[in-house]
């Protein structure tokens, strides 16, 4: 109740915004995704994202505007990935079931 009431004073956490200009620094510099970056600095991907839309826009727009395009990149994108990790998972399981066959004989 004490953070909402300074946040509506207008007062924000210094270590708040320390932490989404470092996400979106990352996700800038490495053109990193949400899921990624929230590994790298053990937070939760809801957190990543609260932190990149609704703070760093008032702390740094023009970094908010690169993060804002490889977000949108990664979004047009993650179906083809999604496609790619489940075709490699299936050729995986092939190379096995060929390999214990061979055992077998």
């Amino acid at each position: 109740m004490r953070n909402q009431q300074f946040r509506s004073a207008g007062i924000r956490s210094d270590a708040l915004d320390d932490r989404a200009l470092r996400l979106g620094s990352y996700i800038a510099e490495h053109g990193a995704t949400v899921r990624s970056t929230a590994a790298r600095f053990g937070i939760s991907k809801s957190t990543v994202h609260k932190d990149i839309t609704v703070r760093l826009p008032q702390i740094h727009a023009g970094l908010y505007q690169q993060v804002r395009q490889i977000i949108e990149t990664n979004k047009q994108e993650r179906h083809i990935r999604g496609g790619l990790a489940t075709k490699r998972k299936y050729e995986r399981e092939k190379s096995c079931r060929k390999s214990s066959a061979f055992r077998t004989e």
